[in-house]
């Protein structure tokens, strides 16, 4: 059984994401930091629909504290496919945006995106098949006010795959990112109404994290095995 690690999986889009990856067959490993409560209530509930699932909790933006939680998962084996998901928001406009802000995030997306991948790559590359699939965000694509941070580190996270795409291409890995749109969550209802959602969405409507899953879980299957270095939005035609 193929094992996959959910970084930030005690999330709405995580969580769906690693719900989908058990009912695939793959044994999951939801990850948390500041909730992992709601990660082992996550794998709880995957092991009580038949599939199977731990836990592991650290800090992404901590180097050493990643690279150790992550050599004690290889104890196990290798780490197959990847899902870099975890990532925050501290948003202001730029004009009035702290250093400790834009360190905060372009830490946790994009600095967290190398201290997870990193450590796992030469154990999945042995095994000549893998799949790392990152979660980006329309802001990475179209710029939002008040995101200069946060979409600086999703972008960089563009960047990255691309090139990381290239160098594990002949080894059987690809390097995906999928950027989505409004998406519905606790946090999307208090900053938009339905009014905005309609006049901002052209499919007037928000996506689920259901939606973001099923093309994660694809990019993470066989069947993907020739679409590598590629950003791909799922955002109802925002662009």
């Amino acid at each position: 059984m193929k094992r996959a690690l959910v970084t930030g999986g005690s999330g709405g889009i995580g969580a769906a994401i690693a719900r989908r990856l058990a009912r695939d067959g793959l044994h999951v490993i939801v990850h948390a930091h500041g909730n992992p409560e709601r990660a082992a209530a996550v794998a709880a509930e995957i092991r009580a629909a038949g599939g199977s699932a731990e836990t592991c909790a650290f800090d992404v933006s901590d180097a050493d504290a990643s690279r150790a939680a992550l050599e004690a998962l290889l104890e196990a084996g290798p780490v197959q496919v990847l899902v870099n998901n975890a990532g925050i928001h501290d948003d202001a406009p730029l004009a009035g945006m702290s250093a400790a802000q834009w360190r905060r995030v372009v830490d946790v997306s994009l600095n967290g995106f190398f201290n997870v991948t990193q450590p796992l790559l030469l154990p999945m590359m042995g095994t000549r098949w893998g799949r790392i699939v990152s979660l980006s965000s329309v802001a990475a694509v179209l710029g939002n006010r008040g995101q200069a941070n946060y979409a600086a580190a999703k972008a960089g996270l563009h960047g990255a795959s691309k090139s990381l795409a290239l160098e594990v291409a002949s080894r059987g890995v690809t390097v995906n990112v999928v950027a989505p749109g409004i998406i519905e969550s606790a946090m999307t209802a208090l900053l938009f109404d339905a009014e905005a959602i309609k006049a901002m969405v052209p499919m007037k409507r928000a996506g689920t994290a259901d939606e973001v899953a099923s093309l994660v879980a694809f990019l993470a299957s066989p069947e993907a095995g020739y679409i590598s270095g590629q950003v791909i939005s799922i955002n109802g035609a925002m662009a």
